[in-house]
């Protein structure tokens, strides 16, 4: 354990959040998304947590971009329809940190799984919400 540093964020995340670079991407997947198969570079397990913990975790430690879009989620698929609880949670749990963060931008399906194989690391979650996968995109940390 460090102090100041979220008990959910494991050694191994935290290395990946400090290794990341301005521009990098992580996503917190939910359980139902193809991880393994869609994101080639690091795949991190964290079966049984829930993506508004890790949210709040990781964004005190994790500095949002602020030149692009920081947060990507997936557009239903035509037919279907989005839970607008999965996106309130999740703001919920960024806003406590950074109240200003602009909501999610989203995209189709298959574009979605195409960034995803550029991201810097994916995070398997337990969150079984439908459309629950969130993209992260790292911006310039401040200093001091």
């Amino acid at each position: 354990m460090l102090k100041g540093i979220h008990p959910i964020i494991s050694p191994e995340l935290l290395k990946i959040l400090a290794e990341m670079g301005h521009g990098d991407e992580i996503v917190l997947a939910d359980a139902h998304f193809p991880g393994h198969t869609f994101c080639p570079k690091n795949v991190l397990r964290g079966d049984g947590l829930q993506i508004p913990d890790l949210l709040d975790g990781i964004i005190p430690i994790f500095e949002l971009d602020s030149y692009a879009d920081p947060l990507v989620m997936m557009a239903a698929v035509e037919g279907d329809t989005l839970d607008p609880q999965v996106e309130i949670d999740y703001m919920a749990a960024i806003r406590v940190h950074v109240p200003e963060t602009p909501a999610p931008i989203r995209i189709d399906r298959f574009a979605f799984y195409d960034r995803v194989k550029t991201a810097y690391a994916c995070v398997m979650t337990g969150t079984t919400a439908k459309y629950g996968n969130i993209i992260l995109k790292k911006g310039v940390t401040p200093m001091g």
